[in-house]
């Protein structure tokens, strides 16, 4: 047998300037050596398929070594011998390739995730729209090409969220999957916009819902039997009066002694805000387990804040029905409520206890009404002593509340 192809042989050709070259291996008939006037080398196989000369390109030197490069002659020459033609199948798997590439390439999934990364990172609101496109379009579309989603899809998407009681969140999707289409638009991706001209499902109206004693009593109950992270939370969220995100992402590193200070990356309205802990709140914070290496107070994995919003809602929700059937011993309708309603019963609960409105406002960081306009802009007090004074006496109110006693509506001048 003719001796072949070294390793060592291999690398000492040299390129002909002049042309291109073919070189057989002796050890296996059909198998040669490539190599290009600029030194590149690869491997091809030459045989007949049919009565017809065909040509297979095997991969390049030296990535592909002698003894991988013979296998694979081998290998096309059994499938030869079997009436299979490997260069047409290579050609086929490589278009299969292709396909792959560009159908995921124009998946839903894939253009939000670039949606993402190009545009919403820049925005404040970012985060938040990101999570409602994941919550909700990539769930529903996401392993879709882009290019198949029509009109009718948009709309079916919208009515199954308003089937499931969501009419804000369905008008709040229909405008960010909008922008969506757009910037695919923009960007020569589509077309068209297929949400364009589908109306908002519904007319929003500003809700006003506000927890009723009873319901803050049960809902306080239903905080300590599902425990953590979602008892932490409802009781934090309750008791500071603070925005969903904002008390989710919660770090240990803004909290000095009573005073949690939010950086203004970390707040909606881009204002630095100092929220004074009131001895409730700080009860709830030192009843919450830390995780070891994690600097979040609300998390399940130490590396991420709690999400999943609507579950945690859904399962308070579950237990205050429970506590409220056995409390009256006979079921007990109680009205749809969410996590920003907690805001709004504490703000209410504050005007119960007779504190000024630019008061409230200030415990919340609510740029509106009083603080609005010239007053915003000229006065810098920001209430320090008052917000503490009033967190304190809401804090103070709901525990008396929870606890029963007869007299539970604190009056601001007791506080503090």
């Amino acid at each position: 047998m003719a001796r072949g192809f070294t390793t060592k042989g291999v690398e000492a050709i040299k390129p002909n300037l002049a042309r291109r070259q073919e070189l057989p291996d002796p050890a296996l008939s059909g198998l040669y050596l490539v190599v290009q006037p600029g030194g590149t080398k690869s491997w091809a196989l030459r045989y007949r398929f049919a009565g017809k000369p065909a040509k297979l390109t095997l991969g390049r030197w030296p990535v592909m070594g002698v003894g991988d490069a013979r296998a694979a002659a081998t290998d096309a020459l059994e499938e030869v011998e079997h009436g299979r033609n490997p260069a047409v199948a290579k050609k086929a798997a490589k278009a299969d390739q292709r396909e792959a590439q560009l159908t995921e390439r124009d998946k839903v999934k894939t253009l939000v995730e670039q949606f993402d990364k190009r545009h919403l990172s820049n925005l404040r609101s970012g985060a938040g729209v990101r999570r409602a496109l994941d919550a909700h379009v990539v769930k529903e579309w996401g392993d879709r090409d882009i290019h198949e989603i029509t009109k009718r899809d948009v709309i079916d998407l919208l009515d199954k969220i308003v089937d499931s009681g969501r009419q804000t969140t369905a008008n709040r999707v229909r405008a960010y999957t909008g922008k969506f289409f757009n910037w695919c638009v923009e960007r020569d991706i589509l077309a068209t916009n297929p949400a364009a001209g589908v109306k908002p499902v519904a007319k929003e109206v500003a809700r006003d819902r506000v927890l009723t004693d009873d319901e803050i009593r049960w809902f306080w109950q239903a905080c300590d039997k599902v425990g953590y992270p979602w008892g932490g939370f409802g009781k934090l969220s309750l008791l500071t009066g603070q925005r969903r995100q904002e008390v989710a992402a919660m770090t240990y590193a803004e909290i000095e002694g009573d005073l949690w200070s939010l950086p203004a990356e970390r707040v909606k309205n881009g204002r630095a805000h100092n929220v004074p802990l009131s001895e409730a709140a700080l009860d709830v914070l030192a009843s919450v387990p830390r995780i070891a290496g994690s600097g979040l107070v609300l998390t399940t994995t130490g590396d991420t804040p709690v999400s999943g919003f609507a579950k945690g809602h859904d399962r308070l929700a579950k237990k205050m029905a429970e506590i409220a059937f056995k409390e009256r011993e006979e079921p007990v309708e109680i009205p749809h409520w969410t996590f920003h309603d907690l805001r709004r019963t504490a703000a209410t609960g504050m005007a119960r206890l007779a504190i000024p409105v630019r008061v409230t406002e200030a415990c919340l960081n609510h740029v509106s009404g009083t603080a609005a306009g010239i007053v915003s802009v000229y006065q810098r007090h920001d209430y320090a002593p008052e917000k503490r004074q009033a967190m304190e006496a809401w804090g103070r109110f709901v525990t008396e509340l929870v606890e029963g006693k007869p007299d539970n509506v604190v009056r601001l001048a007791e506080a503090g």
